[in-house]
């Protein structure tokens, strides 16, 4: 048996503050988003004018086809495309619940083409099915983006900046201190 004295161990103790573990890490509030634009934003936006260009198209396609006194089929289209253009300003310029507004533009057309394609599917007529499926790239892109979370928190309603101070403020009132 070795005759080596027991070796004693000290804590060392360090001045700064231990790391946060992991769930302490989770209890804290969530970071504060980017102050930009996120990167997704224009794309959104761009998809919500090719939604709203979809709904004049159909809108279009039911106007060549359908006899006098079918108007309100034509409202309905230009309401959608208003609904769709509404929503991609209010994500570009960042306005509270714009992605909503964009999401609601986006679901309506898709769900009208998928209800397209497989009305023509039973119908056996492959070609309006190919064409209903090809329109329905912007519907799906647009409600990807839109509801996406850097889209969320770009349009959420308290993410206000605070105006810049005004020039009086700043200056002070004119007194000497």
């Amino acid at each position: 048996m070795p005759s080596s004295p027991p070796r004693r161990t000290t804590t060392r103790r360090s001045p700064r503050a231990a790391a946060a573990t992991s769930s302490a890490v989770r209890r804290t509030a969530p970071l504060p988003p980017p102050p930009g634009r996120p990167l997704t934003a224009p794309f959104a936006a761009v998809f919500g004018l090719l939604v709203a260009a979809e709904d004049l198209y159909l809108g279009w396609l039911l106007w060549a086809g359908l006899p006098e006194g079918w108007g309100r089929y034509l409202a309905v289209s230009a309401a959608g495309a208003l609904l769709a253009v509404t929503g991609a300003v209010l994500v570009w310029r960042g306005r509270g619940r714009g992605w909503l507004v964009l999401a609601v533009a986006a679901a309506l057309p898709l769900l009208l083409l998928l209800g397209v394609a497989a009305l023509f599917g039973a119908l056996g007529d492959d070609s309006s099915v190919g064409w209903a499926l090809l329109l329905l790239v912007g519907p799906v892109g647009c409600l990807a983006l839109a509801v996406r979370r850097p889209i969320r928190e770009w349009t959420r309603p308290g993410r206000a900046t605070p105006p810049p101070p005004s020039a009086a403020r700043d200056r002070g009132n004119g007194r000497a201190r």
